[in-house]
């Protein structure tokens, strides 16, 4: 059976168009000034998670190039608005290109993110790599989609939640997560099914109150990111039947006041080969921005007034209290 993202968009079995459903309520998604711009180094990861829509894992190739990387830098120098450049992947540093990135856009004054898995800190070659994130203060975002062992196991393999709680608390030693400190640490939960996040609040509150009693963890932030319904878990809900039962779910709960907030509007997403998009999940279904397919025909990053490229997978954005890269919108 083909999978998934290589049909007809099976959505179609389903979900409205999103772009009709915004006009029925009087709205249209365009981009506002860009504040972000995201990186996507590569799909090279030390993980294989159910959950992702980048389909990264230990045999993918795709890495950005250097000339790709010196391009971005150029454009931020060029784009002042652009205040925080957030880099994913994959596992971004396992990516070449990565600590010169980071150093580069520190050079020039911009807050800095790494998407962290965690376990990468304890690959070969990243034994200095928790020491070298904090001498910049870069932020770190870090999956951890429970406070138990084998609801984490289960989402992201064997083994992954010791190695997960032993990398917080490396960063927990170096300042991260602490308070008063500059060194910023957030956790991400996905959900480990075909369900809506819970709030975002309380589940933040139970997370500290479990990583401190059972660890002596702490961070700054949880964020509450829904699943989108593409690429790997696609295959997943769709191999369980359970794809449609989804897609309604996120159709029927779609909440027009997460639009003004999502992240499309302000983020720029660039992906290991220079093309652009509004969006990571854009990127992963090659939906390009209206203006320009790559960075090489960009003189800056300033794009608002745009149309969105839109599809059913948007959904996933404004359901419920909504998603973005930064948690729930609402």
């Amino acid at each position: 059976m083909p999978a998934v993202r290589d049909r007809l968009p099976i959505a179609a079995r389903y979900a409205p168009d999103f772009a009709h459903s915004l006009a029925d309520r009087g709205l249209e998604l365009r981009r506002a000034e860009t504040t972000t711009l995201q990186i996507n180094v590569g799909k090279l990861c030390n993980q294989a998670c159910h959950h992702c829509h980048v389909e990264a894992g230990p045999k993918r190739t795709e890495v950005m190039q250097h000339a790709v990387a010196e391009r971005l830098i150029e454009l931020l120098a060029a784009s002042p608005e652009v205040a925080t450049v957030d880099i994913t992947g994959g596992a971004p540093e396992l990516t070449p290109s990565f600590r010169w990135l980071v150093d580069e856009a520190r050079r020039l004054g911009r807050h800095v993110i790494d998407r962290c898995n965690l376990t990468v800190l304890f690959e070969p070659g990243m034994e200095d790599l928790a020491e070298f994130l904090a001498a910049r203060d870069v932020a770190i975002i870090a999956s951890l989609p429970c406070y138990s062992e084998r609801n984490v196991d289960e989402q992201r393999g064997n083994g992954v939640f010791g190695k997960s709680i032993a990398a917080l608390q490396k960063l927990n030693a170096l300042g991260y997560g602490r308070s008063n400190s500059k060194r910023a640490l957030n956790l991400v939960y996905n959900p480990n099914g075909a369900f809506l996040p819970p709030a975002q609040a309380g589940l933040e509150a139970t997370y500290k109150g479990e990583l401190a009693r059972q660890f002596g963890i702490t961070f700054d932030r949880l964020f509450t990111i829904t699943n989108l319904p593409i690429a790997r878990y696609a295959d997943y809900l769709d191999q369980r039947g359970k794809y449609d039962e989804y897609m309604a779910l996120l159709v029927t709960h779609m909440n027009p006041a997460t639009v003004p907030g999502l992240m499309c509007r302000s983020l720029v997403s660039v992906g290991w080969d220079g093309a652009v998009y509004d969006c990571d999940f854009n990127q992963m279904l090659e939906l390009p921005l209206a203006k320009a397919r790559t960075i090489f025909d960009l003189e800056s990053l300033a794009l608002a007034g745009q149309l969105i490229a839109t599809g059913s997978h948007c959904f996933g954005c404004t359901a419920g209290s909504g998603s973005s890269c930064g948690g729930s919108l609402t």
